[in-house]
Protein backbone atom coordinates (compact mmCIF):
# COMPACT_ATOMS: atom_id res chain seq x y z
CA UNK A 1 0.00 0.00 0.00
CA UNK A 2 1.81 3.13 -1.06
CA UNK A 3 -0.67 5.59 -0.55
CA UNK A 4 0.03 7.76 2.87
CA UNK A 5 -1.19 10.54 4.76
CA UNK A 6 1.93 11.69 6.76
CA UNK A 7 0.00 15.04 7.38
CA UNK A 8 -1.28 15.75 11.05
CA UNK A 9 -2.34 19.00 12.01
CA UNK A 10 -3.47 20.53 15.56
CA UNK A 11 -6.88 21.64 16.25
CA UNK A 12 -6.71 24.74 17.39
CA UNK A 13 -3.99 24.88 20.81
CA UNK A 14 -5.55 21.44 22.01
CA UNK A 15 -2.67 19.39 21.38
CA UNK A 16 -4.89 16.66 19.11
CA UNK A 17 -3.53 16.31 15.75
CA UNK A 18 -5.55 14.43 13.15
CA UNK A 19 -5.16 13.36 9.47
CA UNK A 20 -6.82 15.42 6.68
CA UNK A 21 -8.90 12.63 6.17
CA UNK A 22 -11.33 10.93 8.83
CA UNK A 23 -13.31 7.59 8.42
CA UNK A 24 -16.75 8.24 9.41
CA UNK A 25 -18.77 5.29 10.62
CA UNK A 26 -22.24 5.52 10.55
CA UNK A 27 -21.84 2.57 8.24
CA UNK A 28 -21.14 0.07 10.69
CA UNK A 29 -24.06 1.01 13.24
CA UNK A 30 -27.04 2.25 10.89
CA UNK A 31 -28.51 1.37 8.18
CA UNK A 32 -31.78 2.40 8.12
CA UNK A 33 -33.01 6.51 7.80
CA UNK A 34 -29.98 7.67 5.81
CA UNK A 35 -28.99 9.70 2.99
CA UNK A 36 -27.17 8.03 0.95
CA UNK A 37 -28.25 6.74 -2.71
CA UNK A 38 -27.76 3.30 -2.43
CA UNK A 39 -28.83 0.73 0.77
CA UNK A 40 -26.27 -1.12 2.36
CA UNK A 41 -25.55 -3.76 4.43
CA UNK A 42 -23.91 -3.40 7.98
CA UNK A 43 -20.26 -4.74 8.00
CA UNK A 44 -19.47 -7.65 10.39
CA UNK A 45 -16.87 -7.72 13.00
CA UNK A 46 -13.79 -8.84 10.96
CA UNK A 47 -14.78 -6.26 8.13
CA UNK A 48 -14.83 -3.60 10.82
CA UNK A 49 -11.29 -4.73 11.99
CA UNK A 50 -10.08 -5.14 8.41
CA UNK A 51 -11.09 -1.77 7.54
CA UNK A 52 -9.88 -0.14 10.90
CA UNK A 53 -6.52 -1.59 9.92
CA UNK A 54 -6.56 -0.10 6.72
CA UNK A 55 -7.21 3.18 7.66
CA UNK A 56 -4.54 3.43 9.74
CA UNK A 57 -2.35 1.75 7.19
CA UNK A 58 -3.02 4.72 4.85
CA UNK A 59 -2.39 7.18 7.58
CA UNK A 60 -6.12 7.91 8.59
CA UNK A 61 -5.85 8.29 12.81
CA UNK A 62 -9.33 10.41 12.71
CA UNK A 63 -12.45 8.10 13.32
CA UNK A 64 -15.87 10.24 13.28
CA UNK A 65 -18.76 8.20 15.33
CA UNK A 66 -21.77 9.61 17.42
CA UNK A 67 -24.82 8.46 19.26
CA UNK A 68 -27.28 9.04 16.61
CA UNK A 69 -25.10 6.45 14.82
CA UNK A 70 -27.10 3.37 15.74
CA UNK A 71 -24.17 0.87 17.77
CA UNK A 72 -21.36 3.00 16.28
CA UNK A 73 -20.10 4.11 19.31
CA UNK A 74 -20.23 0.49 21.30
CA UNK A 75 -19.02 -1.51 18.37
CA UNK A 76 -15.84 0.90 17.99
CA UNK A 77 -15.00 0.76 21.79
CA UNK A 78 -15.17 -2.97 21.29
CA UNK A 79 -13.19 -3.39 18.32
CA UNK A 80 -10.12 -0.69 18.80
CA UNK A 81 -9.62 -3.04 21.82
CA UNK A 82 -7.98 -5.03 19.65
CA UNK A 83 -6.16 -2.55 17.53
CA UNK A 84 -2.82 -1.58 18.37
CA UNK A 85 -3.28 2.05 17.28
CA UNK A 86 -4.14 5.48 18.73
CA UNK A 87 -7.04 6.44 17.27
CA UNK A 88 -8.49 10.33 17.91
CA UNK A 89 -11.96 9.49 18.31
CA UNK A 90 -14.37 12.48 17.47
CA UNK A 91 -18.35 12.00 18.82
CA UNK A 92 -21.40 13.89 18.92
CA UNK A 93 -24.05 14.72 21.72
CA UNK A 94 -27.46 16.26 21.13
CA UNK A 95 -28.75 14.04 18.99
CA UNK A 96 -29.91 10.34 19.81
CA UNK A 97 -31.81 7.61 17.39
CA UNK A 98 -34.43 5.41 17.45
CA UNK A 99 -34.09 2.60 15.65
CA UNK A 100 -37.61 1.49 16.24
CA UNK A 101 -39.60 4.38 14.82
CA UNK A 102 -36.40 5.83 12.23
CA UNK A 103 -36.68 9.02 14.26
CA UNK A 104 -34.07 11.33 15.79
CA UNK A 105 -34.65 12.81 19.26
CA UNK A 106 -32.67 16.07 20.32
CA UNK A 107 -31.76 16.86 23.63
CA UNK A 108 -29.18 19.92 24.69
CA UNK A 109 -29.79 20.65 28.36
CA UNK A 110 -27.07 20.29 30.37
CA UNK A 111 -28.25 17.23 32.16
CA UNK A 112 -28.74 15.11 29.34
CA UNK A 113 -25.23 16.37 27.51
CA UNK A 114 -23.53 15.03 30.78
CA UNK A 115 -25.22 12.19 30.75
CA UNK A 116 -24.83 11.40 27.08
CA UNK A 117 -20.83 12.09 27.67
CA UNK A 118 -20.53 9.60 30.31
CA UNK A 119 -22.39 7.09 28.49
CA UNK A 120 -20.02 8.04 25.40
CA UNK A 121 -16.80 7.67 28.03
CA UNK A 122 -18.43 4.20 28.92
CA UNK A 123 -19.23 3.21 24.96
CA UNK A 124 -16.07 3.69 23.92
CA UNK A 125 -13.87 2.52 26.57
CA UNK A 126 -12.18 5.67 26.95
CA UNK A 127 -11.31 7.53 30.06
CA UNK A 128 -11.27 11.11 27.60
CA UNK A 129 -12.92 11.94 24.89
CA UNK A 130 -10.83 13.53 22.10
CA UNK A 131 -13.30 15.44 20.36
CA UNK A 132 -17.14 16.05 21.11
CA UNK A 133 -19.22 17.94 18.75
CA UNK A 134 -22.78 19.36 19.04
CA UNK A 135 -25.25 17.44 17.26
CA UNK A 136 -27.12 20.41 16.24
CA UNK A 137 -30.68 20.17 14.77
CA UNK A 138 -30.15 23.51 12.80
CA UNK A 139 -31.32 26.07 15.50
CA UNK A 140 -27.92 26.71 16.03
CA UNK A 141 -27.61 30.19 17.74
CA UNK A 142 -30.70 28.67 19.79
CA UNK A 143 -28.30 25.88 21.16
CA UNK A 144 -25.34 28.00 22.28
CA UNK A 145 -27.59 30.63 23.84
CA UNK A 146 -29.26 28.07 25.82
CA UNK A 147 -25.48 27.28 27.08
CA UNK A 148 -24.65 23.46 25.22
CA UNK A 149 -20.88 24.39 24.57
CA UNK A 150 -20.16 26.09 27.75
CA UNK A 151 -21.19 22.75 29.09
CA UNK A 152 -19.16 20.87 26.92
CA UNK A 153 -15.97 22.91 27.90
CA UNK A 154 -16.99 22.98 31.44
CA UNK A 155 -16.47 18.94 31.06
CA UNK A 156 -12.80 19.66 28.78
CA UNK A 157 -11.96 21.92 31.81
CA UNK A 158 -12.88 18.95 34.28
CA UNK A 159 -10.48 16.73 31.94
CA UNK A 160 -13.06 14.44 30.35
CA UNK A 161 -12.73 16.03 26.87
CA UNK A 162 -9.80 17.48 24.70
CA UNK A 163 -11.41 19.93 22.09
CA UNK A 164 -14.80 21.16 21.78
CA UNK A 165 -16.91 21.83 19.23
CA UNK A 166 -20.14 21.99 17.03
CA UNK A 167 -21.05 20.25 13.75
CA UNK A 168 -23.48 23.50 12.44
CA UNK A 169 -25.68 24.07 9.49
CA UNK A 170 -26.02 27.88 9.55
CA UNK A 171 -22.78 30.44 9.48
CA UNK A 172 -23.69 32.34 12.45
CA UNK A 173 -24.21 28.94 14.03
CA UNK A 174 -20.47 28.27 12.87
CA UNK A 175 -19.39 31.88 13.83
CA UNK A 176 -21.01 31.50 17.15
CA UNK A 177 -19.24 28.20 17.42
CA UNK A 178 -15.62 29.58 16.78
CA UNK A 179 -16.45 31.98 18.96
CA UNK A 180 -16.82 29.60 22.26
CA UNK A 181 -15.09 26.25 21.01
CA UNK A 182 -12.08 24.77 19.26
CA UNK A 183 -13.53 24.16 15.91
CA UNK A 184 -16.96 23.90 13.69
CA UNK A 185 -18.06 21.19 11.49
CA UNK A 186 -19.58 22.65 8.41
CA UNK A 187 -20.44 21.72 4.64
CA UNK A 188 -18.61 22.69 1.86
CA UNK A 189 -18.56 20.82 -1.27
CA UNK A 190 -18.48 22.20 -5.31
CA UNK A 191 -22.07 22.40 -5.42
CA UNK A 192 -22.83 23.95 -1.91
CA UNK A 193 -20.10 26.79 -0.79
CA UNK A 194 -22.39 28.73 1.48
CA UNK A 195 -20.75 28.25 4.53
CA UNK A 196 -17.23 29.92 3.21
CA UNK A 197 -17.34 32.61 5.84
CA UNK A 198 -16.52 29.88 8.71
CA UNK A 199 -13.61 28.72 6.98
CA UNK A 200 -12.30 31.54 6.34
CA UNK A 201 -12.71 33.33 10.15
CA UNK A 202 -11.35 29.60 11.14
CA UNK A 203 -8.66 30.33 9.69
CA UNK A 204 -8.13 33.75 11.33
CA UNK A 205 -8.61 32.12 14.72
CA UNK A 206 -6.62 29.84 14.45
CA UNK A 207 -9.54 26.59 15.12
CA UNK A 208 -10.38 23.66 13.34
CA UNK A 209 -12.48 23.17 10.45
CA UNK A 210 -14.10 19.42 10.24
CA UNK A 211 -16.12 19.37 6.79
CA UNK A 212 -18.78 17.14 6.33
CA UNK A 213 -21.07 16.00 2.93
CA UNK A 214 -18.28 16.51 0.84
CA UNK A 215 -19.41 14.30 -1.66
CA UNK A 216 -22.73 15.02 -0.81
CA UNK A 217 -23.45 11.73 0.72
CA UNK A 218 -22.23 10.36 -2.17
CA UNK A 219 -24.60 11.45 -4.48
CA UNK A 220 -21.92 13.74 -6.29
CA UNK A 221 -20.75 12.12 -9.57
CA UNK A 222 -17.81 10.18 -9.21
CA UNK A 223 -15.79 12.20 -11.95
CA UNK A 224 -16.17 15.26 -9.38
CA UNK A 225 -14.83 13.88 -6.49
CA UNK A 226 -10.83 15.01 -6.72
CA UNK A 227 -12.64 18.84 -7.89
CA UNK A 228 -14.14 18.64 -4.50
CA UNK A 229 -11.24 17.84 -2.45
CA UNK A 230 -8.76 20.13 -4.63
CA UNK A 231 -11.65 22.73 -3.05
CA UNK A 232 -11.82 22.09 0.25
CA UNK A 233 -8.24 21.95 0.90
CA UNK A 234 -7.84 24.85 -0.89
CA UNK A 235 -8.56 26.08 2.61
CA UNK A 236 -6.01 26.78 4.45
CA UNK A 237 -8.55 26.20 7.66
CA UNK A 238 -9.64 23.11 6.81
CA UNK A 239 -8.35 20.25 9.45
CA UNK A 240 -9.78 17.22 7.84
CA UNK A 241 -12.55 15.98 5.56
CA UNK A 242 -14.86 13.17 7.43
CA UNK A 243 -15.91 10.73 5.24
CA UNK A 244 -17.96 7.61 5.62
CA UNK A 245 -17.39 4.34 3.81
CA UNK A 246 -17.34 0.67 4.06
CA UNK A 247 -15.75 -0.33 0.69
CA UNK A 248 -12.18 -0.74 1.18
CA UNK A 249 -11.46 0.64 -2.14
CA UNK A 250 -13.52 3.46 -1.95
CA UNK A 251 -11.18 4.76 1.58
CA UNK A 252 -7.75 4.06 -0.44
CA UNK A 253 -9.21 5.93 -3.06
CA UNK A 254 -10.11 8.84 -1.05
CA UNK A 255 -6.98 9.06 0.81
CA UNK A 256 -5.10 9.27 -2.85
CA UNK A 257 -7.11 11.95 -4.14
CA UNK A 258 -6.27 13.35 -0.55
CA UNK A 259 -2.93 13.56 -1.65
CA UNK A 260 -3.24 14.80 -4.57
CA UNK A 261 -5.22 17.68 -3.44
CA UNK A 262 -2.54 18.50 -1.05
CA UNK A 263 0.60 17.97 -3.12
CA UNK A 264 1.45 21.72 -4.45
Amino acid sequence: MTAHLDQRKQIADTGVFISPLGLGTVKIGRNTAVKYPDSFKIPDDEQVQNLLAQAWDLGINLIDTAPAYGNSEQRLGELLTKQDHDFVIATKVGETFDAKTGESHYNFTPEFITASIHQSLKNLRRDVLDIVLIHSDGNDKQIIEQGALEVLNDLKQQGLIRATGMSTKTVEGGLLALQQSDLAMVMHNLDYQAEQAVLDQAAKDNKGIFIKKALASGHLSKDSVQDNFNLIYANQAVSSIIIGTINPTHLEDNVVKTLKALTP
